[in-house]
């Protein structure tokens, strides 16, 4: 994604003060960026992944497990003076919570909740396109293996995913298939073995009356699945293929009399 891109998305999803993960963390304050101190990134990414306040003990406990209790609280302080050092001024902090202020955003809720509209079906027509830094979202903080970060990584990715084959369905809708197809391949590029995104892929194809494509598809697919977890697709997208089928013709000469 180009740099001019970038501006214009963290320009679009906050108009005041905002926390950027995905290619980060980094800060947009007053319409500058701000780089996080490097021992306060974990500290910063902490609290704006639990959303509302957390308890400082707790933030010390999870993010300092191996020292005492008096060395995690003073590392936690060191930490909140290194974001006060760099003019970060996204926390509210007092003695026993912490979290961001409330005039405060954060990216991967603006693309968690474009997925929301989509699959609700409330979107308007700019949700109606793969957003900025969506591919990014999907492997949120690359490199970081806490706990909490793996699992805030991978429910943000099923919600992505799930965002990305409601919109190929509500293009294919639209009769907009080239960017069905489009944005059908990216879901199958994320997970092959994502049985939704090879059915949303092969709804296109047939949607464009492809039928080779579709069936060139599923058969991929099943070779895969075959391959790599040694089971069978599911009657629900074969049954897709089969509606590619020729008539046996035999049925149709019975049912024709």
């Amino acid at each position: 994604m180009s740099a001019d891109t970038s501006k214009k998305w963290e320009s679009s999803t906050h108009e005041g003060n905002s926390v950027c993960l995905l290619g980060g963390p980094y800060v947009i304050q007053s319409e500058r960026r701000i780089m996080v101190p490097e021992g306060s990134k974990r500290l910063l990414v902490f609290v704006a992944l639990h959303e509302g306040s957390v308890d400082r003990r707790f933030a010390a406990g999870t993010l300092w497990p191996y020292v005492c209790d008096e060395r995690a609280s003073g590392n936690l302080r060191s930490a909140l003076w290194r974001l006060r050092g760099a003019g970060i001024e996204v926390l509210d902090v007092d003695k026993i919570l912490i979290g961001l202020k409330k005039d405060t955003g954060l990216d991967i809720h603006s693309l968690r909740d474009w997925a929301g509209r989509i699959i609700a079906g409330t979107a308007i027509a700019s949700d109606l396109q793969i957003p900025p830094l969506s591919m990014e979202a999907l492997d949120l903080l690359p490199g970081w293996y806490d706990d909490w970060v793996v699992f805030e990584r991978e429910r943000l990715r099923q919600r992505m995913l799930h965002g990305l084959e409601a919109l190929c369905c509500q293009l294919i809708r639209l009769n907009r298939l080239a960017e069905a197809v489009e944005v059908a391949i990216n879901a199958v590029d994320i997970d092959p073995l994502r049985e939704s995104a090879q059915r949303a892929l092969m709804e296109v194809h047939l949607a464009e009356g492809n039928i080779v494509e579709a069936r060139r598809t599923y058969h991929a697919y099943e070779r895969l699945v075959a391959r790599e977890l040694g089971v069978k697709p599911s009657s629900k997208i074969k049954g897709l293929v089969e509606r590619t089928e020729a008539p046996d013709p035999l049925f149709t000469v019975v049912g024709g009399r």
